[in-house]
């Protein structure tokens, strides 16, 4: 006869492809510093064409701080750049270039390859505007990224977009 515990947590069987392997940490950093080099590379002269490094040292020699709109709009500057930089990967195998190099990849929950509009809207503009408040962004972000440090390897915005990163087969 089988004891049934009536405070036994619920038990679900696994949907979709459970053979994947979870991408190692190391290799999901390695992507992400990939992907912020290659954003440093293409926005820095952006910015410079933009004038906002003129603004940034106009501000300091007045012993101001840049003006939170302008900020603002860099902030969205560098998210559409960041969209129009990966879109192409993303939408081909669910990978930013970092991760495509590295052969990794983003999918969903059930095994799925995730969607450009998904990884981009669910996964990236949420912690993107979060990290974008004085002070609390930065401690924000800091929390997603070493949440890391679970079992199931899931940042905050793996969680938030109910995505995962598994290594490429």
């Amino acid at each position: 006869m089988q004891d049934t515990n009536p405070y036994q947590a619920p038990v679900a069987e696994l949907q979709g492809d459970t053979d994947e392997v979870l991408a190692e940490r190391g290799t999901r950093l390695g992507a992400a510093v990939i992907d912020g080099l290659i954003g440093l590379a293409i926005m820095t002269p952006v910015m410079w064409l933009g004038g906002y490094w003129s603004a940034v040292i106009a501000a300091a020699q007045r012993g101001e701080q840049v003006g939170f709109g302008l900020q603002l709009l860099w902030m969205g500057i560098g998210l559409l750049m960041f969209a129009v930089i990966h879109a192409w990967p993303l939408h081909v195998g669910g990978q930013t270039w970092g991760k495509r190099w590295l052969g990794i990849r983003i999918v969903t929950l059930d095994g799925r390859p995730v969607t450009a509009t998904r990884a981009l809207l669910a996964r990236y503009l949420p912690l993107q505007a979060v990290g974008g408040i004085p002070c609390l962004g930065a401690l924000a972000v800091l929390v997603s990224v070493c949440m890391i440090f679970r079992k199931d390897r899931r940042c905050g915005h793996d969680v938030v977009a109910g995505t995962r990163v598994v290594k490429v087969r």
